[in-house]
């Protein structure tokens, strides 16, 4: 055969092989598996069969999402607001200085004595008050008095005695209380400054500033509408030597009385402020929640406070006192206040003087021609309670008050009248049955008044307006 017979073969063509996907499919499968296994485990813990929670895979910060609280919220305990517990009011006016002028016209048919007419223009203004104090510048010796071997009976200056009947015509004008340490307690001696005493008690009135016995206190304690107000009555003694005491220049007092007055010497502020720290400290355990001192100090007929006025009443205020009401000048003198060295917070409200509520001291029968000894005062005062215990000042007024003394057109009789010199009340002269003389004289005494103690109102009331609200 030729070279050529050679079968040439045409090439050959391969059959076209189809893909195999299994083994493919099996892997994809195999991962699909192996990441859903690693998901698994990745949600619950990494695999880590002891993991309780789950790990964070999107921050490491701190979630802010609100979470349910696993206890119930507390409750803040509920404050109850701070509340007004009780309002006591106190007016006080001045000397009740029992000349016999002032005494006669009192007679009545039957021998006793009436004074009621006296106040009978006065009298509503001291039962508004709460507590009602005067002070009472006679004795109640009775009309039997007798020293050495002569009667005395009833009598005026210089040695007052006055009919027991002033008491229960005070008591009926609304007062409470009386004061009865002053210069002319001891002018009727052992039987005055008892029987006084013992007058004041039977008819039902309170006093201070003298005392029965060693073992009654030196002040009085009294609930005044929930609010103990503590109070207390001092005068000044002429006797230098301290082992006696000698009230208005005469007798000194018996050894078994001496200590049954609160007196202070004139020169003596430290021994004052002594003695008054030792009866607030008394009266404070004793529950007084407020302190008022009544004083029988300074100059007679001066219408200014003196330089001893002052250092005793800062004394006082420096103690913790509330509320000093003067007398004893037979003027009125000017209102202040004072502000403690010691707690600057703590104020004091002092009027030095309350002049004279019933007298005979008529511009013709004095040297001093001026009126002065004609004008009264009635000054009161406020205190509030709260319930968290605070207790405070929030309210002074003054009435001035004038002595209108005339003739009966009736009986022709003497007359005092204590006129309330009220600017709320527009026309004086039909309300009291004035004459245009009285009228004017009326009108002057209140100038006279608010001219001295219309500075230091302003300044209390400035004071009281700014006090800041408790709650």
């Amino acid at each position: 055969m030729s070279e050529n017979t050679e079968r040439n073969y045409p090439p050959r063509r391969r059959k076209k092989r189809q893909p195999n996907y299994l083994p493919l499919i099996v892997i994809l499968v195999a991962v699909l598996i192996a990441a859903v296994f690693i998901a698994v485990l990745l949600h619950t813990g990494g695999g880590d069969p002891n993991a309780t929670t789950a790990p964070q895979t999107q921050s490491t910060q701190p979630s802010t999402e609100a979470t349910e609280p696993t206890t119930e919220p507390t409750t803040e305990p509920t404050i109850p607001p701070v509340t007004i517990t009780g309002t006591a009011t106190i007016g006080a006016t001045g000397d009740m200085l029992m000349h016999m002028p002032c005494i006669e016209p009192a007679l009545q048919s039957d021998g006793s004595y009436d004074f009621g007419t006296y106040f009978a223009n006065f009298s509503g203004y001291v039962q508004a008050v709460d507590y009602a104090v005067a002070n009472l510048e006679t004795t109640l010796a009775g009309s039997d008095y007798r020293h050495g071997s002569g009667k005395i009976g009833y009598s005026g200056y210089p040695q007052f005695n006055c009919p027991d009947d002033i008491v229960p015509s005070l008591r009926s004008a609304g007062f409470d209380m009386l004061l009865t340490a002053n210069n002319h307690t001891y002018d009727t001696l052992t039987t005055g400054f008892f029987r006084t005493q013992e007058i004041i008690a039977q008819y039902g009135l309170d006093h201070i500033g003298t005392k029965p016995d060693a073992e009654t206190d030196s002040y009085l304690i009294k609930n005044i509408n929930g609010i103990s107000v503590g109070m207390i009555n001092y005068t000044y003694e002429t006797n230098s030597d301290p082992d006696k005491v000698d009230l208005n220049g005469g007798a000194d007092l018996k050894e078994n009385e001496k200590n049954l007055i609160n007196v202070f010497l004139k020169d003596d502020v430290a021994g004052f402020s002594k003695d008054l720290e030792e009866n607030i400290a008394d009266m404070k355990a004793d529950g007084a929640e407020a302190i008022v001192l009544y004083i029988h100090w300074g100059e007679e007929y001066q219408v200014k406070e003196n330089s001893q006025q002052r250092a005793m009443a800062q004394a006082a205020c420096d103690l913790g006192v509330d509320v000093i009401v003067g007398g004893h000048p037979h003027v009125i003198q000017p209102m202040d206040l004072l502000t403690s060295t010691t707690d600057d917070s703590h104020k004091t409200v002092c009027l030095y003087s309350t002049g004279n509520a019933l007298s005979n001291q008529r511009i013709e029968h004095m040297n001093l021609k001026t009126g002065h000894t004609e004008d009264g005062i009635f000054f009161s005062f406020t205190f509030v309670k709260y319930s968290d215990g605070t207790v405070r000042v929030e309210n002074v007024e003054v009435l001035p008050l004038w002595i209108n003394l005339y003739k009966s057109s009736a009986t022709g009789e003497k007359v005092y009248d204590i006129l309330p010199l009220d600017k709320a009340v527009t026309d004086w002269k039909t309300e009291f049955a004035l004459t245009d003389s009285t009228l004017s004289q009326a009108e002057k005494s209140y100038d006279r008044t608010m001219k001295i103690v219309g500075t230091g109102l302003a300044k209390i009331e400035e004071y009281l307006s700014g006090l800041p609200v408790i709650e």
